[in-house]
């Protein structure tokens, strides 16, 4: 446990998040999910129209296992999201490589028996980076009609013990900024 106060969540908690949708907690130590699954949530719900999502992150180690550590993994719920994020990649130098999308055949991973959801997969052998983001797009708003990539950059957000600064370029390409289009 790494609870840092009374307050802290705990093992077998139980959380509402912003979608509605409760979360028994399995692994206080997969709590950005938690924070990025409402983020997410909110976005989708409360920004008007917009065409793209991108939550990102240094979620998890097996992202290192998945895609090693010059290239982050992503997730997105398009075929068109996922080479724009593969695209935005090359031509950044924040190299991206797409992780197994299988949302139908991951779910099983988090069930509970007493919430919609457990915030921590079952089998740590099966995709699991993969399922750390199916977890985040499981709370957009079923109203969004939009793309989402997700992007662990566990692997190529750090050399020799120092930040890489990676995903500024990243976003930039996935944005077509100035000298990044």
């Amino acid at each position: 446990e790494n609870a840092i106060g009374p307050l802290a969540v705990r093992n077998d908690d139980i959380l509402k998040m912003y979608s509605g949708k409760t979360v028994e907690i399995n692994n206080t130590d997969a709590e950005g999910r938690l924070v990025l699954a409402d983020c997410v949530s909110h976005a989708s719900k409360n920004l008007g129209k917009v065409d793209l999502i991108v939550d990102m992150a240094t979620l998890t180690g097996a992202q290192l296992v998945a895609t090693g550590k010059k290239h982050a993994g992503i997730l997105a719920n398009t075929e068109e999201a996922e080479k724009r994020a593969y695209d935005a990649g090359m031509r950044s130098g924040d190299l991206t490589y797409p992780l197994l999308y299988a949302p139908d055949l991951l779910k099983q991973e988090f069930a509970s028996k007493v919430a919609d959801m457990k915030n921590s997969v079952k089998d740590r052998g099966n995709a699991q980076t993969s399922c750390a983001g199916h977890f985040i797009e499981s709370h957009i708003d079923a109203s969004y009609e939009g793309d989402w990539i997700h992007v662990d950059m566990a692997g190529p957000s750090s050399k020799n013990e120092r930040a890489t600064g990676y995903g500024v370029g990243l976003v930039l390409a996935l944005l077509n900024a100035p000298g990044f289009d």
